[in-house]
């Protein structure tokens, strides 16, 4: 076992303090990363604050890694020491089962493994712990390569909110002249309104908030709707083929199916804690919508995703944070006090 420096949560009320961990030695096919970069993502502060279920104390939260390959096993041979990589929001997958063997690792049969908080099924069992370290060992089949070029702290949100806004937008098959909405203009929004733009698509994001419309127009979007505002939301009438919905808040999903034309279908990415209000049938059946959900892509689609932001000069907006201020990012988070996405700075540590 090889120690290293990180920041973990003793329990759901403790914040996030220095801390020690082990990480094993590479395997044949183990890659070693010296961890840069870890994005924050809102989805760490509900694990560590226990808001989604008891969590695993201690733990080490961070699924949006990127570093440089320090060491490689025996048996890898797509990854060279000194390499610049990525880890996103899983380390493993059963492998076997048919999502697997299809390239949908994310929605593994028996269950993929995450970067931090799961049970590490092929190691001992351990619980796995993320990015907010200096280092980690992940198997070179849930590794991927960062294009050269790219700036690492901002590229590291890509391994979570660029893939997790990439995936349903590819699945929707978006391109060229298509008009896609976004809903929420945060973490998650500001990587949908690049990559659907990057897409060719025309763009209009949802917002209740009328100080975020210089901010949408500033990031690509060609329209803003203030949901807020009845009218406004009536003009958007039957003018889009598709939605991303990245608000994790209780919100009535009604109005906006209403924006769709015939065949759309709205893509829910934001996991609100407590029950939505229900979807009208008849929206759907009128119309032929579809309403679904999405998670993050597989490990193929990542790489992808990553070598598609590559070539259209796509990152996310960043705020670099030191380690000593990750309990203050979190409550920031909370406040939506952000421009995107937090980043932190592993050397802080």
């Amino acid at each position: 076992m090889t120690q290293v420096k990180a920041y973990a949560a003793v329990s759901a009320t403790s914040g996030l303090t220095p801390s020690t961990i082990e990480r094993r030695e590479p395997g044949a096919h183990d890659v070693e990363i010296a961890i840069e970069f870890c994005g924050l993502c809102h989805s760490d502060v509900h694990t560590i604050r226990s808001e989604w279920g008891p969590a695993k104390y201690p733990l080490v939260p961070g699924h949006e890694i990127v570093g440089t390959v320090s060491r490689v096993g025996d048996s890898v041979e797509g990854f060279t020491v000194g390499e610049r990589v990525g880890v996103g929001c899983m380390v493993d997958s059963c492998r076997e089962c048919d999502s697997c063997l299809e390239g949908f690792e994310q929605y593994c049969e028996v269950g993929n493994v995450g970067t931090y908080g799961a049970v590490d099924r092929r190691n001992g069992g351990t619980i796995t712990q993320g990015g907010y370290a200096q280092g980690i060992v992940v198997d070179e089949n849930y590794v991927l390569h960062i294009p050269e070029g790219m700036d690492p702290a901002a590229t590291a949100p890509l391994l979570c909110a660029g893939i997790t806004t990439y995936s349903p937008l590819r699945y929707l098959d978006v391109q060229d002249g298509d008009k896609v909405g976004v809903i929420g203009l945060g973490g998650l929004g500001h990587m949908a309104v690049k990559i659907a733009k990057a897409l060719g698509a025309t763009v209009t994001v949802f917002t209740t908030s009328p100080a975020k419309t210089t901010d949408a127009l500033d990031l690509g979007a060609d329209h803003v709707v203030i949901s807020s505002d009845p009218s406004a939301m009536a003009g958007a009438k039957a003018s889009l083929n598709a939605i991303i919905d990245t608000v994790a808040a209780v919100h009535d999903l009604n109005p906006y199916l209403r924006t769709l034309a015939r065949d759309g279908a709205l893509i829910q990415l934001g996991l609100p804690s407590e029950k939505m209000p229900p979807v009208e049938p008849g929206l759907l059946i009128r119309k032929r919508l579809a309403y679904g959900g999405s998670l993050i892509g597989g490990i193929a689609e990542t790489q992808e995703m990553l070598d598609f932001c590559a070539e259209h000069g796509i990152v996310s907006d960043i705020e670099l944070v030191t380690a000593a201020d990750l309990d203050g990012a979190y409550d920031r988070m909370v406040a939506g006090d952000v421009k995107y996405r937090f980043v932190l700075d592993t050397a802080t540590i």
